[in-house]
């Protein structure tokens, strides 16, 4: 769980991280170097969700060592999905981690949404639509473990 205020923007009590599987967590396929352990370790304080249309039919896999529940997305409007998802779990609850058009609207609902810039490229709709940006999948998991960058960096 993580509860910060960060000063003269909003005060976070999250419970809830989801993200979002390729060109988030994972590049052609596979994960990205680091993730696995750095996911394990949020999940002690965390719950975790992986979403993903499972575009290289590696998902059930790739998170078998993973403390995540995946859930794969069948409907054809993942968009809508997501963004649901996120409403399910409680938006104030959660934190949304993605890099795709399809994420835009989650990481706009999720209470923080934070949008990646890794070796897939990131979509301009999630950059708009999210509220804080990483160049680096791991750079965000060491951001939500080290809640005093978050507040350096979203405070006014």
């Amino acid at each position: 769980m993580l509860n910060i205020n960060i000063p003269g923007c909003k005060n976070f009590n999250v419970e809830k991280i989801v993200f979002d599987l390729n060109g988030t967590i994972a590049c052609d396929g596979e994960l990205i170097e680091g993730v696995k352990e750095g996911i394990n370790s949020l999940a002690e304080d965390f719950e975790i969700y992986i979403l993903t249309a499972d575009t290289f039919g590696t998902a059930e896999q790739l998170l078998q060592e993973l403390k995540a529940e995946l859930v794969v997305v069948n409907d054809c409007d993942c968009s809508k999905f997501k963004a649901d998802f996120v409403e399910k779990l409680g938006r104030k609850k959660v934190i949304a981690v993605g890099n795709g058009n399809n994420d835009a609207q989650m990481l706009k609902n999720a209470e923080l949404g934070i949008a990646v810039i890794g070796p897939e490229g990131t979509a301009k709709r999630a950059l708009l639509g999210a509220e804080l940006i990483s160049r680096d999948i791991n750079d965000v998991i060491e951001i939500i473990s080290n809640p005093d960058r978050l507040k350096a960096t979203l405070r006014k």
